[in-house]
């Protein structure tokens, strides 16, 4: 994608994370989702924003402060659609890019606007080739941990055969973790930077189950 449009729809959905060269899949139902399904579709760029209400705020369209959202999300661009017999859509969102919100607008059919800055995250557009993560990298002890203290099965062959930013990637995104901790993650500058901050949250977690256990 050639260019980075300055306003585009925004998703605000609590616990979703999407990060960029990830996929998300959403299950679209709200008629004013649906709208803004259809005018993305129609669209050049095909954009939609995701981002985070702050906590204890709900979800609503509605909103006109920017106040009650993160100030990050990241975009992703639609790249697989079905429109179900019902009128619900399933999408598939790969991510494109964060982004920082300036302001938000409301258009005619309820869904929110965002203008948004993508200067800040140029390193999102580059070149990622994909690297190997070593098997004895000590990560796949803190995975191995945390699946366990939280008891989640997982298939070991393909995590190890996974490159490093499609490893560290899907953890942060299918893992449990609780919205500010999926905000972190988002809001690691680097890919460096995101396997820090997972590593962290892991370690916190089997720690914390380890003592939930004992007591």
């Amino acid at each position: 994608m050639s260019f980075n449009p300055e306003n585009i729809p925004l998703f605000p959905l609590t616990g979703a994370l999407l990060l960029p060269r990830s996929r998300l899949p959403l299950n679209i139902f709200e008629p004013k989702y649906l709208e803004m399904i259809k005018d993305s579709l129609k669209s050049d760029h095909r954009l939609i924003g995701m981002i985070q209400p702050l906590e204890n705020q709900e979800r609503n369209s509605s909103f006109k402060d920017i106040e009650k959202f993160y100030k990050i999300g990241c975009a992703g661009k639609i790249t697989s659609y079905d429109e179900v017999d019902d009128g619900r859509y399933m999408i598939t969102l790969t991510g494109f890019s964060r982004f920082f919100l300036i302001d938000l607008k409301q258009n005619q059919s309820s869904y929110l606007l965002a203008k948004i800055d993508w200067s800040d995250f140029s390193i999102d557009l580059g070149n990622n080739p994909a690297k190997e993560m070593p098997s004895t990298d000590p990560f796949f002890s803190i995975i191995g941990d945390y699946f366990s203290s939280n008891n989640i099965s997982a298939d070991w062959s393909n995590l190890k055969k996974a490159d490093q930013e499609t490893l560290i990637n899907s953890l942060s995104i299918l893992c449990p973790f609780e919205s500010y901790e999926k905000q972190a993650l988002l809001e690691a500058y680097s890919l460096d930077d995101r396997k820090k901050v997972l590593t962290t949250l892991m370690e916190i977690s089997s720690q914390k189950q380890g003592t939930d256990i004992i007591q």
